[in-house]
This record gives structure tokens, sequence and C-alpha cells, in this order.
């Protein structure tokens, strides 16, 4: 992946916390100011490479839901996965965590995949008009959300 945006947060817990939180995908509405919940499909129950899941999506007044795929899983250090619609993957996102002295560093990364003459249509399922500058937002809001959940 080439990251579009990497927004970085030191965590004060275990990797291996941090890695448990965000690979339970039915938890990323707790953190996530867009995500608002998710679910495994069919077949997948836990994170695997290969396992799919949907998320839930909501901005504003636009609600959508994403199909993802798991497609990088590293015990307490890598986890990505691609975003798609009809077998398009428009986007990518991951976290890569880091040990530190004082617990871990946790980067996000997103990937926008979709072709400039498609992102109007993009903007109007989801209504985000500047996708790079929303995601780095939601981005920093949910690492700060995953840090208080698991330095709790």
């Amino acid at each position: 992946m080439t990251p579009d945006i990497e927004v970085s947060r030191d965590i004060a817990a275990a990797p291996a916390t941090v890695f448990a939180a965000i690979t339970d995908i039915t938890r990323m509405g707790e953190w996530s100011p867009e995500t608002i919940g998710a679910e495994w499909n069919e077949g997948s129950d836990v994170a695997a490479v290969g396992a799919t899941f949907t998320g839930h999506n909501k901005a504003g007044d636009a609600e959508w839901s994403t199909n993802a795929t798991i497609v990088e899983l590293v015990p307490n250090e890598r986890f990505f996965f691609d975003c798609d619609l009809n077998g398009f993957v428009f986007s990518s996102w991951g976290y890569v965590i880091e040990g530190t002295e004082d617990g871990c560093r946790v980067t996000e990364l997103s990937q926008n995949l979709i072709p400039e003459e498609m992102r109007s249509a993009s903007t109007a399922i989801s209504g985000v008009e500047d996708r790079g500058s929303h995601n780095r937002e939601t981005m920093t809001t949910t690492l700060d959300r995953l840090a208080a959940a698991v330095e709790a």
C-alpha cells in the first residue's frame, strides 16, 4: 500500500492489546466517527487473511455500507484491508503497531483508489466533499478513542 494519509499516536497499552482491539471489527463503531458498526460476513468470524466483513458508515445524513477483505495480517504488528464495491477496490486501510518503551505507536493508513473521474459519485454516496481532510480528521479521532478504550 502507498498511503495517501498516515496518522500516528502513541498508546500506553501493549501491542497485543491494541492489535486485539483493532482486529475485532465488531468494535470499530466504538472509536470511528464514520464507521458506526461492522460485522463479519458469512464464513468469517475472526481476523485472518481472506476474511471478509461489512462496515456500516455515516457522515452527516449520508449512510452506506462497505465490503472489506483482510489482505495482510501480522499478529501484534499489521492489519490491512481493502474496501470494494462489486469487486472494484476503491480504498485500502491499515494499521501498523510498533512497540515503544511505554506501550506502542499505532499508525493508521489510508489510500484512496477512486479514479478522479469517479470521485463525484463517491461524494454523492458519502456526502464528503474533501475525502482527504475528512479521513485525516476521522483517523485522528479513531486513534484517540482507541487509546481511551485500551488505556482504561
